[in-house]
């Protein structure tokens, strides 16, 4: 089935006379939040190697596509096909090592053009600061990321991982003594200064702090359910038990998952 089908139904849908009420009550700011969980949801679905399930998941998330493009193209904006001729226009101007002249394709992938190009584009656009473009819509830890890296284009980095790190220890000492003036604005502020380091320690090692973080929170998850069944099966519960209990459980759940 092509593309002109799922196009088809959409339209339908936002038929003002026959279309699904739902459907027709909708617009960008309220399928805004389904389009990120629906990116979401296939992100679970490469986590869990659950390749139907991300077969009906790219599905999902190519709906909101189609979707954001029907309300713009009865606005008048643009397009499902402007949309198509706008990325495509973007993935062949940004490799020039596989679809520029002769001399480019001979010469081959160059370090930093990728980010030269879009460094080009930005330059195109009404906002031209070299952090034009990070999405406010982002994971917070991955809009750091994006961000350090943006800032590092222009030479404004730590120039190796040892300067990131003495700026953790800096921004901890910060954040305890925040914590002695009792003010819940400085704390949060302080925490946030210290995450923001980390994301950029991160960085620096060429480590995903997004899938860094999603690792960890699998890895809690795994070891507290065996935490969890460990203790059913003796026929206890968890929050009956002391802290040192507690401990030695998931020190036992460390060894088996």
């Amino acid at each position: 089935m092509k593309i002109e089908k799922l196009l088809e139904v959409m339209a339908a849908l936002r038929d003002p006379r026959t279309g699904c009420p739902w459907d027709l009550e909708q617009d960008f700011d309220t399928i805004a939040p389904y389009t990120i969980e629906e990116a979401y949801e296939v992100a679970d679905a490469i986590g869990d190697k659950d390749y139907e399930g991300l077969k009906s998941e790219l599905g999902d998330l190519l709906l909101q596509v189609v979707f954001h493009a029907q309300m713009a193209d009865e606005k008048g904006l643009f397009a499902f096909d402007d949309v198509v001729e706008t990325i495509t226009g973007k993935m062949l101007r940004r490799h020039p090592h596989v679809f520029g002249s002769d001399e480019e394709r001979a010469r081959g992938p160059v370090p930093g053009s990728w980010e030269a190009i879009k460094a080009s584009e930005r330059g195109e656009s009404a906002d031209s600061s070299v952090l034009a473009g990070v999405a406010k819509a982002l994971p917070a830890l991955k809009r750091s990321e994006k961000l350090g890296e943006r800032a590092a284009t222009v030479g404004f980095d730590w120039p190796d991982q040892h300067g990131v790190r003495d700026k953790i220890e800096e921004e901890l000492s910060e954040v305890v003594d925040a914590v002695g003036t009792r003010s819940p604005e400085l704390v949060e502020e302080e925490i946030g200064d210290l995450l923001y380091s980390v994301v950029n320690l991160a960085r620096h090692l060429g480590v995903d702090p997004e899938h860094a973080l999603t690792l960890a929170n699998r890895k809690f998850e795994r070891r507290f359910r065996s935490m969890e069944g460990e203790f059913a099966a003796q026929g206890e519960e968890m929050k009956n038990m002391s802290l040192a209990a507690l401990d030695r459980a998931w020190r036992r759940a460390k060894t088996r998952t």
